[in-house]
Protein backbone atom coordinates (compact mmCIF):
# COMPACT_ATOMS: atom_id res chain seq x y z
CA UNK A 1 0.00 0.00 0.00
CA UNK A 2 0.97 3.71 -0.72
CA UNK A 3 -0.73 6.76 0.05
CA UNK A 4 0.60 10.22 0.36
CA UNK A 5 -1.10 12.66 2.15
CA UNK A 6 0.34 16.72 2.58
CA UNK A 7 3.10 15.88 5.12
CA UNK A 8 2.32 11.64 5.02
CA UNK A 9 3.46 8.67 3.62
CA UNK A 10 2.13 5.56 4.34
CA UNK A 11 3.62 2.45 2.75
CA UNK A 12 4.41 -1.05 3.61
CA UNK A 13 7.19 -1.95 6.31
CA UNK A 14 10.94 -2.68 5.90
CA UNK A 15 12.88 -4.39 7.88
CA UNK A 16 14.75 -1.34 8.46
CA UNK A 17 11.79 -0.24 10.41
CA UNK A 18 12.38 -2.06 13.77
CA UNK A 19 13.83 0.80 15.85
CA UNK A 20 11.31 3.33 15.06
CA UNK A 21 8.84 0.61 15.51
CA UNK A 22 10.10 -0.15 18.99
CA UNK A 23 10.70 3.39 20.08
CA UNK A 24 7.23 3.71 20.75
CA UNK A 25 5.56 0.14 20.69
CA UNK A 26 8.19 -0.44 23.64
CA UNK A 27 5.96 2.38 25.70
CA UNK A 28 3.17 1.78 28.01
CA UNK A 29 1.63 4.82 27.72
CA UNK A 30 1.70 3.93 23.91
CA UNK A 31 0.04 0.42 24.20
CA UNK A 32 -1.96 0.89 27.11
CA UNK A 33 -5.23 0.72 25.47
CA UNK A 34 -4.64 -2.25 23.07
CA UNK A 35 -4.93 -5.98 23.80
CA UNK A 36 -1.14 -6.12 22.72
CA UNK A 37 1.65 -5.50 25.84
CA UNK A 38 4.52 -3.15 25.50
CA UNK A 39 7.15 -4.60 23.27
CA UNK A 40 10.53 -6.57 22.90
CA UNK A 41 12.42 -5.78 20.51
CA UNK A 42 12.81 -9.15 19.40
CA UNK A 43 8.95 -8.67 19.09
CA UNK A 44 9.04 -5.50 17.29
CA UNK A 45 11.06 -7.49 14.30
CA UNK A 46 8.58 -10.05 14.54
CA UNK A 47 5.78 -7.48 13.78
CA UNK A 48 7.69 -6.14 11.20
CA UNK A 49 8.26 -9.37 9.51
CA UNK A 50 4.98 -10.38 9.71
CA UNK A 51 4.36 -7.32 7.81
CA UNK A 52 5.79 -7.22 4.59
CA UNK A 53 4.25 -8.34 1.84
CA UNK A 54 0.58 -8.88 0.00
CA UNK A 55 -0.70 -9.94 4.14
CA UNK A 56 0.60 -7.21 5.67
CA UNK A 57 -1.96 -5.72 8.41
CA UNK A 58 -0.33 -3.21 8.96
CA UNK A 59 1.44 0.18 7.45
CA UNK A 60 3.99 2.26 8.79
CA UNK A 61 2.84 6.06 8.48
CA UNK A 62 6.02 8.56 8.16
CA UNK A 63 6.89 12.07 7.76
CA UNK A 64 7.00 13.24 3.79
CA UNK A 65 9.67 15.87 4.88
CA UNK A 66 12.44 13.36 6.38
CA UNK A 67 11.04 9.86 5.81
CA UNK A 68 10.57 9.54 9.55
CA UNK A 69 8.60 6.65 10.78
CA UNK A 70 5.79 8.19 13.56
CA UNK A 71 3.60 5.33 14.04
CA UNK A 72 1.56 2.50 12.19
CA UNK A 73 -1.61 1.97 11.15
CA UNK A 74 -3.72 -1.26 11.07
CA UNK A 75 -5.71 -1.84 7.92
CA UNK A 76 -7.13 -5.74 7.14
CA UNK A 77 -10.17 -7.43 6.24
CA UNK A 78 -12.39 -7.60 9.19
CA UNK A 79 -15.61 -9.30 7.81
CA UNK A 80 -15.04 -10.60 4.16
CA UNK A 81 -13.59 -8.68 1.77
CA UNK A 82 -15.80 -5.71 1.20
CA UNK A 83 -15.39 -4.49 5.28
CA UNK A 84 -12.09 -3.79 6.75
CA UNK A 85 -10.96 -2.55 10.37
CA UNK A 86 -8.55 0.46 10.84
CA UNK A 87 -6.71 1.39 13.64
CA UNK A 88 -3.72 3.95 14.71
CA UNK A 89 -0.86 3.35 16.48
CA UNK A 90 1.55 6.23 17.04
CA UNK A 91 4.73 7.95 18.99
CA UNK A 92 3.86 10.44 21.34
CA UNK A 93 6.43 12.58 20.19
CA UNK A 94 3.69 13.09 17.74
CA UNK A 95 0.63 13.39 19.75
CA UNK A 96 -1.82 16.36 18.89
CA UNK A 97 -0.75 17.25 15.50
CA UNK A 98 -3.25 16.07 13.34
CA UNK A 99 -0.84 12.78 12.01
CA UNK A 100 -3.70 10.05 12.83
CA UNK A 101 -6.68 12.03 12.00
CA UNK A 102 -4.40 12.87 8.53
CA UNK A 103 -3.08 9.36 7.91
CA UNK A 104 -6.89 7.53 8.90
CA UNK A 105 -9.23 10.31 6.39
CA UNK A 106 -6.57 9.37 3.59
CA UNK A 107 -6.87 5.61 4.44
CA UNK A 108 -10.50 6.04 4.54
CA UNK A 109 -10.98 7.41 1.24
CA UNK A 110 -8.01 4.86 -0.57
CA UNK A 111 -10.36 2.20 0.63
CA UNK A 112 -13.83 3.30 -0.68
CA UNK A 113 -12.53 4.90 -3.34
CA UNK A 114 -9.24 2.50 -4.87
CA UNK A 115 -10.26 -0.61 -3.33
CA UNK A 116 -14.00 -0.26 -3.90
CA UNK A 117 -14.79 -0.88 0.23
CA UNK A 118 -18.45 -1.34 1.61
CA UNK A 119 -17.55 -0.18 5.27
CA UNK A 120 -14.39 0.49 7.53
CA UNK A 121 -15.31 0.23 11.05
CA UNK A 122 -12.69 1.04 14.04
CA UNK A 123 -12.62 0.07 17.45
CA UNK A 124 -11.34 1.43 20.86
CA UNK A 125 -11.89 1.27 24.03
CA UNK A 126 -14.29 4.28 26.07
CA UNK A 127 -11.72 5.39 27.89
CA UNK A 128 -9.59 5.90 25.25
CA UNK A 129 -10.74 9.76 24.33
CA UNK A 130 -7.92 10.95 21.76
CA UNK A 131 -8.64 7.67 19.21
CA UNK A 132 -12.59 8.19 20.19
CA UNK A 133 -11.91 11.90 18.98
CA UNK A 134 -10.12 10.91 15.34
CA UNK A 135 -13.04 8.34 14.98
CA UNK A 136 -15.61 11.84 14.86
CA UNK A 137 -13.14 13.63 13.18
CA UNK A 138 -12.98 11.31 9.95
CA UNK A 139 -16.35 10.87 10.09
CA UNK A 140 -17.16 7.60 11.79
CA UNK A 141 -20.61 7.33 14.05
CA UNK A 142 -20.47 5.25 17.45
CA UNK A 143 -22.56 2.16 16.39
CA UNK A 144 -22.08 -0.14 19.62
CA UNK A 145 -20.66 -0.34 23.29
CA UNK A 146 -19.28 -4.06 23.50
CA UNK A 147 -18.17 -5.35 27.75
CA UNK A 148 -15.15 -7.29 28.17
CA UNK A 149 -14.88 -8.24 24.25
CA UNK A 150 -11.02 -8.48 23.69
CA UNK A 151 -9.02 -10.66 25.58
CA UNK A 152 -7.25 -8.33 28.04
CA UNK A 153 -5.37 -9.32 31.46
CA UNK A 154 -6.73 -10.93 34.51
CA UNK A 155 -10.01 -9.03 34.33
CA UNK A 156 -11.12 -10.50 31.41
CA UNK A 157 -11.19 -8.29 28.73
CA UNK A 158 -11.07 -4.84 27.41
CA UNK A 159 -14.34 -2.78 26.87
CA UNK A 160 -15.06 -0.87 22.90
CA UNK A 161 -16.83 1.05 21.34
CA UNK A 162 -17.38 0.27 17.59
CA UNK A 163 -17.64 2.91 15.07
CA UNK A 164 -18.15 3.16 11.25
Amino acid sequence: MMIETDRLIIRDFEPSDVPSLFAYTSQNEVMHYLPEEVQTIEEARKFVAENIGDEARHFPVCLKENGQLIGHLAFHPYFGNHTYEIGWVFNPTYFNKGYATEAAFATLKYGFEKMGLHRIIATCQPENIASYRIMEKIGMRKEGFFKKCIPYGDDGGMNTTTQS
